[in-house]
């Protein structure tokens, strides 16, 4: 490993890419502990003591590693320009435009990266004033807020404070795809790393603190069991053998060759935990609006702390539903047959057609199951663990992991394949 590291610096054109990277992460964490200007810093310290708590505002926070609680200039981190991702992918389903311009190359997927930063833009400004009025007034944590969070709540400087986080958020999505161009890795995913890597061993060093050094390497045991089962499973693939016929044009022979399409275990990556966050999330923000004391009791008993029972319920049935509905985005059986039959290729045993469309549907929804119940053990667990210890400030969670775990695999992939261009040896050789 040593040596392979050594390696990596040998090499003048990676090391820049890797120095490059590291840079901008210095800068992208130096931005999200910037304070925007208008903020009162006793309501700053008792919002990051409600996240603390965990909850809907907790996993929020985990995404801008503490820049959400901090109202920093980075405050929305990279999460609207997931959204207008997720969303232009679901409004490639329904509108023909979209689905013409993924099919057009690279083209086409310059036309919708330009769509998806105005949509980034336009999210960021609604969401900057969402959390704005919403913190100010002590509704995204219950009410519990007791001090102001904006110093001067007028329109002056509540537009500073939009404009500063919306600015940010252009800012964040510039340098995520800087990386991508001039470093290594997915820039995107590598922010979204150093968010959820970065307060850990905070957390660690509370729970030690909190709970003695039998419960700090209970959780240490925990999280290198989930770390090795989630490499195990992200690595694990079917992988469905296709042969290409042979033709003869001219006088020349083409095809003949054989190739496999891979389906992961776990398709729907990390996404399915995403969306039943965000879905759990809708009934606090409508305690808000509709003040029915039954009904808010009853969210807030049930659906904000993460170590409730029904939370618990209602979050695994969640992710293993909307596992399936994003892997039947993502992966269309049907369109996947049409492209095989057009380039003249077949499943051995299975003619062409509507029957490798039933085919591909039927290894799909076999290995669907188990890749929705492994994301919802590994987001519940660690909620488990919280319930029977009683934990503040959980230092680990499964998005978390899950997370972190899967872009530190796809960036060591890309150091080694640089490596082994040059005839280095690399880190999973």
């Amino acid at each position: 490993m040593f040596s392979s590291l050594k390696n990596v610096f040998k090499v003048p054109d990676l090391r820049n890419k890797i120095i490059f990277t590291l840079t901008m992460i210095a800068l992208y964490r130096l931005g999200s502990n910037v304070t925007v200007p208008g903020i009162d810093f006793g309501a700053v310290q008792d919002l990051q003591a409600q996240a603390e708590r965990g909850g809907v505002l907790g996993f929020l926070n985990l995404f801008s590693g503490g820049a959400l609680t901090q109202m920093a200039v980075f405050a929305l981190g990279i999460m609207p320009y997931i959204t207008s991702s997720i969303i232009m992918q679901l409004l490639a389903v329904v509108i023909p435009k979209i689905e013409q311009w993924q099919k057009q190359g690279a083209v086409g997927q310059k036309k919708i990266t330009q769509w998806t930063r105005y949509m980034t833009v336009g999210l960021a400004l609604l969401q900057a004033t969402g959390i704005t009025y919403q913190f100010n007034n002590g509704l995204l944590g219950n009410g519990s807020t007791t001090v102001p969070l904006v110093t001067k709540f007028d329109v002056p400087h509540v537009a500073l404070i939009v404009l500063t986080i919306t600015a940010g958020t252009a800012i964040v999505m510039w340098m995520g795809e800087l990386i991508t161009q001039r470093g290594i890795g997915n820039g995107m995913s590598i922010l979204i790393f150093s968010n959820v890597v970065s307060r850990m061993p905070a957390q660690f060093g509370n729970v030690r603190a909190e709970k003695g050094n039998f419960v700090f390497a209970l959780f240490c045991m925990v999280g290198v069991f989930m770390i090795a089962a989630i490499v195990f499973v992200e690595q694990g693939q079917r992988r469905i053998p296709v042969q290409f016929a042979k033709r003869v044009v001219g006088r020349r022979m083409y095809g003949g060759q054989s190739t496999y399409i891979p389906l992961k275990v776990n398709q729907a990556g990390v996404i399915p935990i995403i969306f039943a966050s965000s879905v759990l999330y809708f009934p606090v923000l409508l305690s808000n609006v509709i003040q029915i004391d039954s009904i808010v009791n009853f969210i807030n008993k049930n659906l904000v702390q993460p170590d409730n029972m029904i939370y618990i319920t209602i979050y695994g049935l969640m992710i293993v539903f909307f596992t399936y509905f994003y892997t039947a985005i993502t992966f269309n059986p049907a369109q996947q047959a049409d492209i095989i039959r057009k380039q003249g290729g077949f499943i051995p045993g299975i003619r062409p057609g509507p029957p490798t469309e039933r085919y591909l549907a039927q290894i799909l929804n076999r290995i669907t199951l188990p890749g929705s119940l492994f994301l919802a053990a590994i987001a519940l667990v660690p909620n488990i663990i919280l319930r029977f210890y009683n934990v503040k400030g959980f230092p680990f969670g499964g998005t978390t992991i899950l997370i972190a775990v899967g872009v530190a695999l796809e960036t060591m992939k890309q150091i080694d394949s640089q490596l082994m261009m040059r005839n280095y040896e690399g880190f999973l050789a």
